[in-house]
């Protein structure tokens, strides 16, 4: 049975599971018209579908623990999923990162980590969370929406000057 719990410092090295690949098989386009976020799917053909893995972050508990908070998916012991929220100065708790060893994928373990969060950022005070999605990380845009999370906003210089220089951020929202 899939658990989800505050990871507390005698858990800390559990913070920094490693990052696994996942497919890019499309990008989501939004549009913002008449006061009103929307968006376009588009999917690649599969000869077009590729892996990505974003580098292991080595995150620091001890230095980080005022700031954040640690949330951990367990079967049984094992760390399979972890959400990172960081302190906001919006009504919104920031969803830092969100992510799930492979193996468990598809499996709810995702929306598991996104119900504590909620919980947790109602406890401290938040009308709910929000968070960043790349517009070419198709499986990540779609699963907030269906999650509850809206568009609320793009970010379109975010990688300007850098080796991923044509993506965009998509920015969700959820109550």
């Amino acid at each position: 049975m899939i658990t989800v719990r505050i990871i507390e410092k005698d858990h800390k090295d559990d913070i920094n599971i490693p990052n696994q690949p996942f497919k890019l098989f499309g990008l989501m386009l939004p549009s913002y018209n008449n006061g009103k976020w929307d968006h376009t799917v588009i999917k690649f053909p599969e000869e077009n579908h590729t892996d990505m893995c974003f580098p292991d972050e080595n995150y620091d508990y001890d230095t980080m623990i005022q700031d954040y908070v640690f949330l951990g998916a367990y079967d049984g012991d094992k760390c399979i999923g972890l959400a990172i929220l960081k302190q906001a100065f919006f009504r919104h708790m920031y969803l830092y990162d969100l992510k799930v060893n492979a193996d468990y994928r598809g499996k709810g373990v995702g929306a598991l980590l996104l119900a504590k969060s909620k919980e947790v950022a109602a406890e401290q005070g938040y009308i709910g969370l929000y968070t960043q999605g790349q517009d070419n990380n198709l499986g990540a845009c779609m699963f907030y929406l269906k999650n509850g999370f809206k568009i609320g906003g793009l970010n379109t210089f975010v990688y300007n000057g850098t080796t991923q220089e044509n993506k965009k951020d998509i920015l969700f929202y959820c109550d």
